[in-house]
């Protein structure tokens, strides 16, 4: 199979799994799922390394890639992808390109060109203007932003609460719903419990189930986070069209944004407000079919490394 047929290598490097498929022609050659656990993109020579050894465990006895497209977590500039592409050539002398996992969005949806929008722990959205140089909005960390995103909207909803105590009202089934989650016993607690966490963005996004809760038991709080949620989503596809990217088409991924039908409606509802022509699309398919389509598209002579401003 070797000889005869080149093996196509996508890696989809989640911010808790990563997912590795190899495909020559219609057959696939392997499938392979792991934890991120030891993906560091920050140091280049590991993180190559660290993929070189993901393809050598998961292809057979001597198979050997033929293209390689990866799509990174915390991938965030252009320069940083382009060093580990750089040093994947050590390892594997084949066409390869390197991009952050929400560059995989629109190729797995079938798509040449649009917006892909991502909102799980974190937010961001990507796309690419008419020369090709890819824009990406959002995806600042739990501290600074990834509104919409689970952890964004927890740190949302502890500010409502915050406010509300401010005001003297007393909790309402948000703050209640908080309390628990963070086990502390009152609203100026969760401040403490907020900042004591050392990876924000998980400490604080495995609660956001506590928020849509609360919205179910009629907190108008947790209604609103929720709301200014799915306005924020859409504004980041908004701000890539203004500044000059293909947005008719926006495919949204993201354990939270997809699970969650109210911060979807606000999403949809707020995009459809923003920007009438635009047509949202959950992805149906797993990301790593996007990194398999950028990998064919390499051997096409279609995809080299592109440009891109934040």
């Amino acid at each position: 199979m070797q000889d005869s047929m080149p093996v196509l290598v996508g890696i989809d490097v989640g911010g808790t799994k990563t997912h590795l498929r190899a495909v020559a022609g219609d057959t696939r050659v392997a499938d392979h799922v792991r934890t991120s656990s030891g993906w560091w993109p920050h140091d280049p020579v590991a993180a190559a390394s660290w993929l070189a050894g993901l393809v050598a465990g998961a292809l057979p006895s001597g198979v050997r890639p033929s293209a390689l497209a990866v799509g990174g977590h915390a991938c965030e500039t252009p320069r940083q992808c382009e060093q580990i592409r750089l040093a994947l050539h050590l390892h594997f002398d084949v066409p390869a390109l390197v991009v952050g996992d929400a560059e995989l969005l629109v190729p797995a949806a079938g798509l040449d060109r649009g917006v892909g929008l991502v909102a799980g722990t974190g937010s961001v959205a990507v796309g690419r203007r008419a020369d090709g140089t890819l824009v990406q909005v959002g995806g600042w960390g739990a501290a600074l932003g990834d509104e919409g995103g689970a952890a964004g909207l927890v740190r949302e909803a502890a500010r409502a609460c915050w406010a509300a105590h401010d005001r003297g009202e007393a909790p309402d089934a948000l703050a209640e719903a908080l309390l628990e989650a963070f086990g502390v016993p009152e609203v100026p607690a969760l401040g403490a419990a907020l900042e004591h966490a050392t990876d924000p963005s998980a400490a604080w996004g495995r609660h956001a189930p506590a928020v849509f809760a609360a919205a179910e038991a009629g907190s108008a709080l947790a209604r609103s986070v929720i709301s200014a949620g799915g306005r924020s989503l859409a504004g980041l596809v908004a701000l890539l069209a203004r500044r000059g990217v293909a947005a008719d088409d926006v495919v949204v991924a993201g354990g939270t944004v997809l699970a969650q039908p109210l911060l979807q409606d606000a999403f949809t509802t707020a995009l459809a407000e923003l920007l009438p022509s635009a047509r949202p699309q959950p992805l149906r398919v797993p990301p790593v079919d996007g990194a398999v389509a950028l990998a064919r598209s390499l051997l096409r002579g279609r995809r080299t490394s592109a440009p891109m401003t934040a």
